[in-house]
C-alpha cells in the first residue's frame, strides 16, 4: 500500500543534507545480528506457545501416547524396543518400593522422545511440502492430480483445527534469486517506460553490475538468508520503514475505511465506540490464545503469522537517525483522544473484560466532560505527524478524515487508531511499519461483524445492556510540557496542516459489475482491474508510467511483500489496441488476454520469491554496508512510481452474509501516493457485483486529480467489459440509469461527515 512511498524515498533516508550516511557496521557484524534477532524471535514464539499450551503440540497428545505405552507395558509389550529398560537402568537408584516409579519416569521420559521426534518429523515432511510452488503456476480455475494430492498431504500434516502459529516452525524461507534473473525482469519492467537512450544507458549499468558488484554482493546477502529467517524482511522494515525520516501522515499511514457502504449500526459515537473497542478486545484474546485461524491462500497453503503478533500494544518511537518499534505483552487500558484531551479508559474491572454498554458509559463520559485541553496538550498529537527530523462528497470526505484528519488528532506513532466520527461512522489509521494491509484488515473483518451481527445495539441505538455505576471514572492525563516545546510543536502542526490540505481524496463504488461478472469471463479479477488502471492512466496522463502493485510473501516465513510492475509491454499494446479505432473487439480481446496471462505470470513469480524488487533493494543495503558503490542499483532505488496500487483483501467471507444483507458491504481503504504527481489507488470487490476504489493524488500538482482519474477508471471498467459477450449491454443500460452517480449519495446513511467535528480517536 503505502510501502511504494516509502520504498522510493529510500535514497533520501540514508542521506542527510544531501550527503550520504555511512552503515558503519560491518557486514559480518549486520549478518550476526540479523540472525541473532531471528533466533531472539524464534525462543520468544517457543516460550509463548509453551505459557500457551501449544507447543509442541496439545498436551493432550503427548498424554494419549503415554497411555498408549502405558498400556502396551500393561499387556507385556515393548513399543520401546529395550530403550525403556535402559532408561530405567541410568536413573538413580531409590530402593524397591520405587520401582514402579522409576517405571513410569522411564515411560513418561521415552515418551517425551518419541513426541517431540514425531513432532519434528512432522514438521520436516510439512517444511518439505510447503516449499512446493507448482500449485501457483497452474492455469487459472484448475487444478491437476498432483495438486489434489499435495493438498490432501499438506492437510493430513497441518492436523485437524490448527492455530494461528501453528505453522511458523513449518514455512520454508524465502529464497534469494539470481542477480542475472532480477537484472532481466527489471530491465524488461522499465523497457516500456524508458526511450531507446535511456534505455541503452539503464542495460549497459547493469551489464556492469553483474560483472563487477553482484557475485560478491550475492554471496553475502545468501550467507544471511542461512543466518536470518528471511533475508529481506527486518532490512524492509528498517531502512524503508523506521530509518525514513519524512512525515507519517499520508506517506506512510494508510486508512482502513471498511465500515459498511449503506448502514450505519447506530448514530450514538459513544455506542458504536463501545461495541467496536469491545469487539477488538475480544479479537486480542483470541489472538493471545492462538485461537483465530490461520490464514489459507485459496484455502490451502497457510500463511505466514509473525505480523500479527504486534497488532496490539505497539506503538513507534522516535528515534534521530531510526525510530524503534516498542511492543508490551499486555495493557489493560486504551487512550482516548478527543478535543484535544487524553484520556485513559481501562478495560477490565474485577479481573473482568468491560461489557459494550459498561465501555459506552466511559466513552460517554468523556464526551460530556466540558473541560478545555491544557495548553500545548491540544495540539501535541501534531509532533507525530512532524517529519522525525457536500453529501456527494460524502465518501471522500471520509477518506480525507481518515488518512489525514486535522493534523493534531490522530497519534500517527500508535500501531492502530480506531476513530469514532460523531455520527457513528468508524475506520482505523494504521500505522505501516509493523504489519501489511492483510492483517489489519482481518482484524477489522472480526470487529465489523462482532459490531453488527454478534454484539448489536439496543432499539434506543445504544449498547446492549445496563450501565455499571460502580465503575472508575476515566483518567484525564495529565502532560508535563515545557514551554520550549511550544515552536515544535506550532511548526509541527502548520506541517501537519499543510499535508492534510494537500491530500486529494476520492471514493466511488462501481455497482454494475464485480467479481461475479470478472469470473464469468474467465480472467483472473484482480489481472482485468490492473489493465483497467492502465487504461484510465494513459487516457488521464496520455502516457506509461512505472505501477507498483503490492504483492504478499507471506507463503515464506516472516515475509512481508514484493512488487508486481504491471505495466508490460502485454500491458502497452492492449491500451494501444483500446485507443486505435482501427483495432477490432476481437484484437484487442486476444491482446487482453496475453496481457492478462503476463500479469498473472509476474503475480505468482512475485509470490513465490522470484521477484525483482526486494532482491535488489537487499542487494543495494548489503552495497552500502560493504561500501562497494553502484550506480545500477542507485538508478533502481531512485525510480519513481506514478502509480502505486493495491487490492484490499476480504479474508473473512463467512462472517458476512452479502445474500441476506446486502447492504452490509465493506467500502475498503487506502493511501496516499507515492509521488507528489502520482496516484495511490486501493480497491476491494466488495461483495460479488461492486467494486469499490480509494483514489489519491496531492492538490499541489497540476498533472493529477481524483475525481478525474475517478471518471476514466469507471469508463475503462465499461470499455474493457464490453470486449465480453456477457458485457456488450452494460454501457447502453449505465447510460439509462444516469451513469454511476445515483450511487454515491448512499453511504452516510445519516449526516455526512465533517472534517471539522470532533472525531474520538481509541488507541490500543
Amino acid at each position: 500500500m503505502a510501502e511504494a512511498q516509502q520504498a522510493s524515498s529510500l535514497l533520501s533516508a540514508l542521506s542527510s543534507d544531501g550527503a550520504e550516511v555511512e552503515l558503519t557496521s560491518p557486514v559480518w557484524q549486520e549478518i550476526y545480528l540479523s540472525g541473532l534477532r531471528s533466533w531472539k524471535r524464534h525462543l520468544w514464539r517457543v516460550w509463548n506457545d509453551f505459557l500457551t499450551g501449544v507447543l509442541p503440540a496439545s498436551p493432550l497428545s503427548w498424554l494419549f501416547l503415554f497411555s498408549a505405552i502405558q498400556l502396551a507395558w500393561f499387556l507385556q509389550l515393548d513399543p520401546s524396543l529395550g530403550l525403556m529398560e535402559k532408561i530405567k537402568e541410568l536413573l538413580p537408584d531409590w530402593g524397591g518400593q520405587h520401582y514402579q516409579l522409576r517405571g513410569l519416569l522411564a515411560a513418561a521420559l521415552f515418551a517425551s522422545c518419541l513426541w517431540g521426534a514425531l513432532i519434528f518429523t512432522l514438521h520436516v515432511a510439512l517444511r518439505l511440502l510447503l516449499s512446493h510452488h507448482g500449485w501457483l503456476l497452474e492455469p487459472h480455475g484448475t487444478m491437476s492430480s498432483p495438486t489434489k494430492t499435495w493438498l490432501a498431504l499438506v492437510r493430513i500434516f497441518s492436523g485437524r483445527h490448527p492455530r494461528l502459529f501453528s505453522f511458523q516452525r513449518a514455512l520454508p524461507r524465502q529464497p534469494v534469486p539470481t542477480a542475472q534473473e532480477s537484472v532481466r525482469k527489471y530491465l524488461e519492467s522499465v523497457r516500456p517506460v524508458l526511450g531507446d537512450d535511456a534505455f541503452d544507458r539503464a542495460t549497459a549499468l547493469a551489464s556492469d553490475f553483474l560483472r563487477l558488484q553482484a557475485p560478491r554482493l550475492q554471496r553475502y546477502l545468501r550467507l544471511k538468508s542461512w543466518c536470518a529467517s528471511n533475508y529481506v524482511s527486518d532490512w524492509w522494515e528498517e531502512f524503508v520503514y523506521l530509518r525514513s525520516r519524512g512525515s507519517l501522515l499520508v506517506n506512510s499511514n494508510y486508512y482502513l475505511m471498511q465500515d459498511f457502504l449503506y448502514v450505519t449500526p447506530t448514530p450514538l459515537q459513544a455506542a458504536r465506540a463501545g461495541n467496536a473497542a469491545h469487539a477488538l478486545l475480544l479479537y486480542r484474546h483470541l489472538l493471545n490464545q492462538q485461537e483465530i485461524p490461520p490464514t489459507l491462500l485459496m484455502g490451502m497453503r497457510p500463511l505466514c503469522s509473525a505480523q500479527f503478533e504486534r497488532i496490539f500494544n505497539t506503538t513507534r518511537v522516535p528515534g534521530l537517525e531510526k525510530d524503534y518499534l516498542r511492543h508490551v505483552q499486555d495493557s489493560r487500558h486504551v487512550a482516548v483522544l478527543h478535543q484535544g484531551r487524553f484520556f485513559r479508559v481501562g478495560t477490565h474491572f474485577s479481573n473482568d473484560l468491560l461489557s459494550p454498554r459498561a465501555l459506552e458509559q466511559q466513552f460517554q463520559q468523556i464526551l460530556d466532560d466540558p473541560s478545555p485541553a491544557c495548553p500545548l496538550e491540544e495540539h501535541l498529537a501534531a509532533l507525530t505527524a512532524a517529519p522525525r527530523e457536500d453529501p456527494a462528497t460524502s465518501l471522500d470526505a471520509y477518506a480525507h478524515a481518515l488518512l489525514a484528519g486535522r493534523g493534531d488528532d490522530r497519534w500517527f506513532d500508535k500501531s492502530f487508531t480506531l476513530i469514532v466520527f460523531s455520527n457513528g461512522k468508524l475506520g482505523l489509521s494504521v500505522e505501516h511499519s509493523w504489519a501489511d494491509c492483510p492483517v489489519s484488515g482481518h482484524m477489522w473483518e472480526f470487529t465489523l461483524a462482532t459490531d453488527c451481527f454478534q454484539l448489536g445495539y439496543a432499539a434506543d441505538g445504544h449498547c446492549k445492556g445496563q450501565p455499571d455505576p460502580a465503575l472508575p471514572q476515566p483518567q484525564r492525563l495529565q502532560w508535563d510540557l515545557p514551554e520550549q516545546l511550544q515552536p515544535s510543536i506550532s511548526l509541527a502542526l502548520r506541517g501537519a496542516k499543510i499535508l492534510s490540505g494537500n491530500i486529494d481524496c476520492h471514493v466511488f463504488p462501481f455497482p454494475h459489475f464485480g467479481k461475479n461478472f470478472i469470473k464469468s469471463c474467465h480472467v483472473s479479477s484482480d489481472s482485468f482491474i490492473q489493465l483497467v488502471l492502465q487504461l484510465a492512466h494513459f487516457r488521464d496522463r496520455g502516457q506509461f508510467c512505472l505501477t507498483y502493485e503490492s504483492a504478499m510473501t507471506r507463503l515464506f516465513l516472516e515475509g512481508r511483500t514484493e512488487t508486481v510492475r504491471c505495466c508490460t509491454r502485454e500491458a502497452c499494446h492492449f491500451v494501444r489496441a483500446m485507443e486505435d479505432k482501427e483495432k477490432t473487439d476481437q484484437q484487442r480481446l486476444a491482446l487482453f488476454r496475453v496481457a492478462v496471462d503476463k500479469h498473472r505470470a509476474l503475480l505468482k513469480a512475485a509470490m513465490s520469491g522470484q521477484g525483482t524488487d526486494r532482491h535488489l533493494f537487499a542487494l543495494y543495503i548489503m552495497s552500502r554496508f560493504l561500501h562497494v558503490p553502484s550506480p545500477f542499483l542507485t538508478q533502481v532505488q531512485s525510480q519513481q512510481w506514478l502509480l502505486s496500487t493495491s487490492q484490499i483483501p476480504v479474508q473473512q467471507v463467512h462472517m458476512f452474509d452479502v445474500h441476506n444483507y446486502p447492504d452490509y458491504v465493506s467500502s475498503g481503504g487506502g493511501f496516499g501516493p507515492a509521488s507528489n504527481h502520482g496516484y495511490g489507488i486501493a480497491y476491494i470487490f466488495t461483495g460479488e457485483n461492486m467494486i469499490t476504489f480509494h483514489i489519491s493524488s496531492k492538490k499541489s500538482s497540476t498533472e493529477t486529480d481524483s475525481q478525474r482519474l475517478g471518471q476514466h477508471i469507471e469508463d475503462a471498467l465499461l470499455d474493457v467489459a464490453t470486449l465480453f459477450q456477457a458485457g456488450q449491454h452494460l454501457k447502453s443500460r449505465v447510460r439509462a440509469l444516469g451513469g454511476n452517480s445515483g450511487y454515491r449519495h448512499g453511504f452516510l446513511s445519516s449526516k455526512p461527515v465533517d472534517p471539522k467535528v470532533p472525531t474520538t480517536s481509541t488507541n490500543f
